[in-house]
């Protein structure tokens, strides 16, 4: 086998190798993104924002 094939073949098996752990991976991240939410937040609705403001001095204006 020549140089250039064997590192051909090591890389197509690690990468064999790494498939069922990137399956796994991404199986379990589409689980979370579409199961229901456990938050746990308190049920009180949309709170109104009660920080500061900036000044106007540090506001970015869009022109």
């Amino acid at each position: 086998m020549t140089s250039i094939k064997r590192k051909v073949s090591v890389k197509i098996k690690s990468m064999l190798r790494a498939l069922p752990t990137s399956i796994g991976d991404i199986s379990t991240a589409v689980g979370r993104l579409f199961s229901p939410s456990d938050d746990d937040y308190p049920k009180t609705g949309v709170q109104p924002f009660s920080g500061d403001t900036p000044d106007d001095r540090h506001r970015q204006h869009s022109s």
